[in-house]
């Protein structure tokens, strides 16, 4: 059963959008509008996605970030998410207002992290594609991908696991190492099928493997 509705889902991806083009207009945050339903004041990890539309998934990206845990109420953290990834993401230059006609706002409502437990080698037992996020924390290093991303990529759980390390920072087999923690969790994501079009829920669904 989903805890976010499709109307919920809308009205967050819209949210997100008008959050973006008022700050990039004005450099001011909006509130939440007087009509969010009551379920978003819930607190709540979110992830707000930035793609390049017509564009391969593995190109597309112009800009993520989020809260991975639940610290300030879903509509709260989306209007904040939704700026950063416009103009915080380091790994790319500030959106320009004239880029958001041709981007895909794609928001994932994150259930909080799991921690997965037992011996490292069992981790790719634990973990399903199509379905986990991971988050690794070792030290002062730390990394996050989203459930979407190994489906997008087409990665088994090894694969997803070694990708997760290189996000944070680490070796790409840390996730062999007692000392590295990793936690799993799951996301409802909904996305624009065009920039400023119809919002729909977004599928995971694992690619096909011939072995």
């Amino acid at each position: 059963m989903y805890h976010i509705t499709d109307e919920e889902g809308e009205f967050l991806v819209r949210l997100a959008r008008k959050a973006i083009e008022e700050y990039l207009r004005t450099g001011r945050e909006i509130e939440p509008p007087e009509d969010t339903p009551e379920k978003l004041w819930e607190k709540m990890g979110v992830f707000v996605t930035l793609n390049r539309h017509k564009t391969p998934p593995q190109s597309a990206l112009r800009g993520c970030i989020g809260y991975p845990l639940p610290y300030l109420p879903l509509v709260k953290a989306t209007i904040r998410a939704a700026i950063a990834a416009a103009v915080e993401d380091p790994r790319f230059p500030p959106v320009e207002a004239e880029e958001l006609d041709g981007l895909l706002i794609e928001v994932s409502v994150l259930t909080p992290p799991e921690l997965i437990e037992g011996p490292p080698i069992e981790r790719p037992k634990k973990i399903k594609i199509g379905r986990d996020g991971l988050i690794v924390e070792r030290g002062p290093y730390s990394g996050l991908l989203l459930p979407q991303v190994p489906v997008e990529w087409g990665w088994d759980e090894e694969e997803f696991l070694a990708e997760t390390c290189w996000k944070a920072g680490l070796p790409p087999d840390c996730w062999l190492d007692e000392e590295s923690r990793f936690y799993r969790f799951t996301a409802e994501i909904f996305e624009e099928e065009k920039p400023k079009g119809p919002v729909k829920r977004k599928p995971l669904t694992p690619p096909r493997r011939g072995r």
